[in-house]
């Protein structure tokens, strides 16, 4: 009896054992079989990452409502442009610092800043016994002048008749071309003084001389006050012809091969937003500043509006050359992880209804010139293919957008 039960509980752990097993294997093949299954899912999302990031269907209302413009990939002339800030100048010529003549008192100022003066136009009277002096001293050695030129050809005479001496007639001479250059010495003042010689001459003494513009254009600076007693190197006004007034830009060392005399220039004035201005370089510098290490480019404003003055700051652009280059708006092109990207557009009929698909390609970009965008591609587009003109931003939102629900 006993025997009997030992091999009954033997029987039952063999079969125990043999389940057990069975059970290992079926689990084991289940386990191997969701390996493989999941080894499926992952070459399927793999083929899936390897389409790029697939396309983008709109409907056509939803196209209209966006205003997707959508055209072939044109051709366009760009230029290199190379950056540079400056500021804005007056030639050397067309700046005047006026100052007095003559020590003398400001009596009057007949101008104030912004004013427009002319060449010759008073700015401001000045008077002092120096002024007077020198016109009296003027009369009486033009009046001494007179007399000797007189008395000079009576001795000539005389002399030529021999009843005059040749020594007095020698003398008188001498006197005379002394008296004529004191004379002139005189009349150069006062003509730097803007003074009436034939008045001063016929004895009308001038109290308040008067300080002229040397040049035509605008008053930047009254630097006297009335009363002022002001040395002959006293700055008592700065005068700019604005007319003149062109941009002066820094071009840095690495650039200067690039630019040359002709080139067109696009600037920005910081102080004035919005402002747009063209000029064309006329001068190249051929001397390098130090620190930074760069040189002066001088160029003819096109349009001179109103509100340039002198010592405004500008940041420019130079027009380097012309390329023919494929381009597109700066819209049209967005940036991914690094990388940007255009949009290939193909309109398809779905349901009777017309559907737009959008694709992403992968492009290099160039020249960024005036809103467009130099495309290089990295393979051929098939010929009259048509690309999204602007609202790349939201094509490729909505891309990440639909990748992401599909994900889940």
């Amino acid at each position: 009896m006993r025997k009997q039960i030992i091999y009954i509980l033997a029987l039952a752990l063999m079969v125990s054992v043999f389940t057990g097993c069975g059970n290992k294997s079926a689990d084991t093949a289940e386990a191997g079989h969701e390996d493989h299954a999941g080894e499926e899912a992952g070459r399927e999302e793999e083929g899936h990452s390897e389409e790029g990031m697939g396309e983008l269907h709109l409907s056509d209302l939803k196209f209209e409502s966006l205003g997707i413009k959508v055209d072939t990939l044109p051709s366009r002339t760009l230029s290199g442009v190379v950056e540079a800030n400056g500021q804005l100048e007056v030639p050397p010529q067309h700046e005047a610092t006026v100052t007095a003549i003559l020590g003398a008192n400001v009596s009057s100022i007949k101008v104030i800043e912004g004013d427009k003066v002319n060449k010759g136009q008073a700015l401001a009277y000045l008077s002092h016994p120096n002024l007077t002096n020198l016109q009296t001293n003027y009369v009486k050695a033009y009046s001494r002048f007179q007399f000797l030129e007189k008395e000079m050809l009576r001795q000539k005479r005389l002399y030529e008749e021999e009843v005059g001496s040749g020594k007095e007639y020698q003398e008188t001479v001498a006197d005379y071309q002394a008296m004529k250059g004191e004379v002139k010495g005189y009349e150069a003042q006062l003509k730097q003084l803007s003074l009436n010689m034939a008045k001063v001459q016929s004895g009308n003494i001038y109290q308040y001389v008067p300080v002229v513009s040397p040049i035509n254009g605008y008053i930047e600076k009254v630097k006297v006050q009335m009363g002022q007693y002001a040395d002959p190197q006293t700055e008592m006004f700065m005068v700019v012809n604005t007319d003149h007034i062109h941009a002066d830009l820094m071009v840095f060392e690495k650039d200067v091969y690039k630019v040359k005399k002709g080139q067109k220039v696009s600037f920005t004035v910081e102080s004035v937003p919005g402002s747009t201005l063209n000029a064309k370089i006329y001068s190249v510098g051929k001397q390098f500043e130090q620190n930074p290490k760069a040189v002066h480019i001088h160029a003819e404003i096109d349009k001179k509006e109103d509100f340039l003055i002198p010592g405004m700051y500008i940041n420019g652009k130079i027009r380097t050359g012309n390329n023919e280059v494929k381009a597109l708006p700066e819209g049209a092109v967005i940036e991914e992880e690094g990388k940007p990207y255009i949009f290939m557009a193909e309109a398809h009929e779905e349901d009777g209804k017309t559907e737009w698909a959008f694709k992403a390609v992968e492009v290099r970009t160039g020249i960024i010139e005036d809103g467009w965008v130099e495309i290089k591609l990295l393979e051929p587009l098939p010929k009259g293919t048509k690309i999204a003109w602007n609202n790349a931003y939201y094509l490729i939102s909505e891309m990440k957008k639909s990748q992401t629900s599909h994900s889940h």
